[in-house]
């Protein structure tokens, strides 16, 4: 008597595929994994052994000593601090008190602004280096943290503001109604009630905001000209000339700048999901 077929349930994998799925797994944390270890690895390599597949075979700290005493980069770093900060703080508050407004209240031309916030995040940034150069020498305002700002805060407010919207639209709009049975004007309701509840949504806008200044290259390098100007981006570039790089010194420089980026992360890591989830879904 034949033995009968087992019928799995809804989801369930064979073990077989249980096997393919965890190497598939396993091989792509790998390939994850692999580049930022080895630019950590060939930081602590002398110069020569730059190329060389051991680990590391003579370990030294040079790289970074040449980084932060040879070359303008606590210079650099101050210039991305001042920079980031402001495209921080003032594309958070751009972009809850933008996505607040277009979430609760309906006037004239609320279709036309979604439209719009959508539309700025279609065009790539080498088509808008020109654009954004001339008008930043118009106003003066090439070589100048401020210029930078301006720059980074239209790359981010567009995209930070529309998933602040469908974040708030997952907020009672009861809250808001008790808050002005209470007293409080809009702005209020805004500041002391929603913006408490939106700390997800808060987090992966800051978090966004502060990548876009922290790792951006191509308009720094445009708009900054001078290695007393430059941010942490355009100054990697410095160890890379027509004929040769320093790979010492920019793989050190590279490691130098990931880590306040990965502190970032890990302190507002534990928002990202549900703050980006809300967003996309809600909106």
């Amino acid at each position: 008597m034949p033995t009968p077929r087992k019928v799995r349930a809804r989801g369930e994998r064979s073990p077989l595929a249980s096997v393919g799925l965890h190497l598939t797994l396993i091989v792509a944390a790998v390939i994850a994994v692999f580049p930022p270890l080895w630019l950590v690895v060939t930081s602590f390599k002398p110069k020569t052994d730059a190329f060389d597949t051991h680990l590391v075979k003579n370990f030294t700290l040079g790289n970074y000593t040449h980084v932060i005493k040879d070359t303008e980069f606590l210079t650099w770093l101050g210039n991305s601090l001042i920079v980031v900060g402001l495209t921080t703080v003032i594309g958070v508050f751009i972009s809850a008190t933008t996505g607040y407004a277009v979430s609760r209240f309906r006037f004239p031309g609320l279709r036309p602004l979604m439209w719009m916030l959508l539309i700025t995040q279609m065009f790539p940034v080498a088509i808008l280096i020109v654009p954004l150069y001339n008008l930043l020498a118009g106003l003066g305002l090439l070589n100048q943290p401020v210029g930078l700002v301006v720059t980074y805060l239209t790359v981010a407010v567009p995209f930070c503001a529309w998933m602040m919207k469908g974040y708030f639209d997952g907020i009672p709009v009861e809250i808001d109604e008790a808050g002005r049975v209470d007293g409080l004007n809009p702005f209020g309701t805004f500041w002391r009630l929603i913006m408490p509840l939106a700390k997800p949504g808060l987090a992966v806008t800051a978090f966004y905001t502060f990548i876009t200044g922290w790792a951006e290259v191509a308009y720094a390098s445009a708009f900054m000209t001078g290695e007393e100007n430059l941010t942490l981006a355009g100054g990697l570039q410095s160890f890379v000339n027509q004929y040769t790089a320093e790979w010492g010194s920019l793989t050190a420089a590279a490691v130098l700048i990931a880590a306040p980026a990965a502190v970032v992360f890990g302190l507002v890591q534990r928002h990202l999901v549900s703050g980006l989830t809300a967003g996309a879904t809600k909106s």
